[in-house]
């Protein structure tokens, strides 16, 4: 059993006084000569400031709270400015005292208990570092680090402290500056394609990845040489998943969705808005949601005055209030909202109480398949619902309304895509100058949404396959949850009403290769998990489309972000459609619904 912390940091005070006694008794005899007579009461004297100033000082820097052979550059830093006080404070005390004091001492006294001082913390850290791996097991996997940076010397550290399975060989990195070099004791042997040589070399069993900003493409490549070796490779688990002995090596972090991309993801300028928010009120629907709670965190950020949380379900918005409560609290008034926005009587009583400057409506079914079957209730949410939230903002002198829309509303053959389009002509027809601006905001899939791909195929990965594709032909636009959320309220400030917004989200990606990225960032090889096609589900098309061929896009407005010059309906058009909609019986509906959203 190790000694225990109080114990260790009694010894390093011990250690310290005794360096500081050292350092005062050497530069008194340095200066004086070390044949003259040592004046004990003078010295007794000033070693008791000096230790008394340098504890208390210590105690205030908290340089003991810090376990000695992790001294860094900073904890160096504090030695040296509680070394100096504490000089400088027996330096004052001597003045006080004595009518001659020699002023080169606590200078010299400074320089020598510095470098003891410090020194005897490196040199405790290179014994810690440096000392055999006499613990490790004999069967401990031979493990490969790629990074030698901070992510790198986290992995070596709880390894060496915490995992007595794993024996590190070395480290790579792509800087060839740091090869030859030494981080934690451990060399680094050269780069990603020096992996074959050195798994053949040193009998490496396993690779870790401990570069958590490390590219998706930069990730994939060393996937792929480690796949054609084959060895196994996964990217450096959580420390807590470590320190218990959670890790495999196919139990991998959570993938980083922005490596599926396939591009960089959209970062959108935004030091205009916190002047835009300031002081307002601010109301999201279907704030429990994926794109809701983002869009409430972002908000969150320029601080505006009250934030209202409006949702179906009471548990995903407890969390997300729980959550912003935790990190604003004080700050914005968050008020959580438990409502339906088919409750048409209570939507319109919400709006004139709050009275919010903004809204921003995430509340909709999206789920394509499960629409085809349930046309009545996405009717409800997405028509009826978002009609009841327009048409109440409106009556309550809302200055902005928001819509959140989808590519799926361009020429829709399915039941979700159809009620959105109808949804977006009911925002856009609201539009009327000096009143609310209302607008849409059209994206394509969310990345990591819940009931989107990603995480059923990483749930297919981590059972062992196969991966289902309902059609190896069918792409997709894909954005990131915080892309969405952000296009959201920039839309949203630049709005001057009427308009469709759209986002450039690059090329479209085809969902087979999607799956096979998945698989690869998981750590696995296309070999070891299969990808099957299921059948295209009722209502999916091959192929996405922001804008249809009559809705060409004007001007770039904004980095990234352009309206669509999108054609409607007349509102008595739209409005004698939606008045038919509850008489319909559900066949009858889904035709309706599809041909009327496509008669543009």
């Amino acid at each position: 059993m190790g000694m225990k912390r109080s114990h260790k940091k009694m010894i390093l005070m011990l250690v310290d006084s005794l360096i500081l006694t050292i350092s005062l008794l050497t530069s008194v005899y340095f200066i004086r000569g070390f044949e003259s007579n040592l004046n004990l009461q003078r010295f007794l004297i000033s070693v008791t400031a000096l230790l008394v100033t340098f504890l208390v000082v210590a105690n205030l820097t908290k340089i003991y709270s810090i376990i000695a052979h992790f001294t860094d550059d900073k904890t160096s830093f504090k030695i040296l400015v509680t070394v100096f006080i504490s000089y400088l404070a027996t330096f004052l005390i001597n003045r006080l005292l004595y009518a001659q004091v020699i002023r080169r001492l606590p200078f010299l006294g400074f320089i020598f208990a510095s470098i003891l001082i410090i020194g005897s913390r490196f040199i405790w850290r290179l014994i810690v570092e440096y000392r055999p791996e006499k613990n490790r097991l004999p069967n401990a996997k031979k493990t490969l680090v790629v990074g030698a940076g901070a992510g790198g010397e986290l992995f070596l550290r709880t390894v060496q402290k915490h995992r007595s399975d794993i024996v590190v060989v070395g480290l790579i990195d792509s800087d060839p500056n740091k090869k030859g070099t030494y981080l934690v004791g451990k060399q680094v042997l050269g780069n990603r394609r020096d992996i074959p040589k050195l798994v053949k070399e040193y009998e490496i069993t396993e690779v870790v990845i401990a570069i958590p900003s490390l590219p998706g493409d930069d990730r994939e490549e060393i996937v792929d040489i480690c796949n054609s070796i084959p060895v196994s490779v996964y990217n450096m688990p959580s420390i807590e998943d470590m320190i218990l002995g959670k890790a495999t090596s196919k139990q991998l972090k959570e993938i980083d969705t922005v490596d599926l991309l396939g591009r960089d993801e959209v970062k959108l300028e935004q030091s205009s808005l916190a002047d835009y928010f300031s002081g307002k009120t601010v109301l999201v629907t279907g704030a429990g949601g994926s794109i809701g709670s983002e869009i409430c965190r972002q908000v969150s950020i320029f601080k505006p005055k009250k934030l209202l949380l409006l949702g179906h379900g009471e548990n995903s918005i407890y969390l997300i209030h729980r959550e912003l409560v935790g990190q604003y609290k004080g700050e914005i008034e968050i008020v959580p909202i438990i409502a339906d926005i088919q409750d048409r009587s209570l939507i319109f009583d919400l709006m004139s109480r709050y009275k919010p400057d903004v809204v921003y409506h995430a509340a909709a079914h999206k789920h394509v398949p499960l629409m085809e079957y349930n046309p009545k209730e996405a009717v409800k949410n997405n028509i009826f619902g978002t009609k009841n939230a327009a048409e109440a903002a409106k009556a309550a002198g809302v200055a902005k309304f928001v819509m959140v829309s989808t590519d799926k509303a361009v020429n829709p053959p399915n039941v979700m895509g159809a009620t959105k389009r109808v949804a977006e002509m009911i925002v856009t027809g609201l539009n009327e100058v000096g009143k609310t601006q209302f607008a849409a905001v059209r994206f394509g899939n969310v990345l990591g949404s819940r009931g989107s791909v990603v995480p059923v195929f990483k749930e297919q990965v981590a059972k062992g396959g196969p991966v289902t594709v309902t059609d190896f032909r069918m792409t997709r636009y894909f954005m990131t949850i915080p892309e969405a959320s952000r296009l959201v309220i920039q839309a949203g400030h630049l709005a001057k009403g009427g308009e469709i917004f759209v986002l450039d989200m690059g090329e479209p990606v085809k969902i087979f290769d999607l799956a096979k990225k998945v698989i690869k960032l998981s750590g696995y090889s296309e070999n070891e998990i299969e990808v099957v096609e299921s059948g295209i589900r009722p209502g999916e098309k091959l192929y996405e489309e922001l804008l249809s061929t009559k809705e060409r896009v004007s001007e770039q407005i904004y980095e990234k972000i352009f309206v669509g010059k999108v054609t409607t309906k007349s509102n008595e058009e739209v409005a004698e459609f939606i008045s038919q909609l509850p008489d319909l019986n559900e066949r009858n509906l889904k035709s309706h619904l599809i041909s009327f959203a496509k008669q543009e």
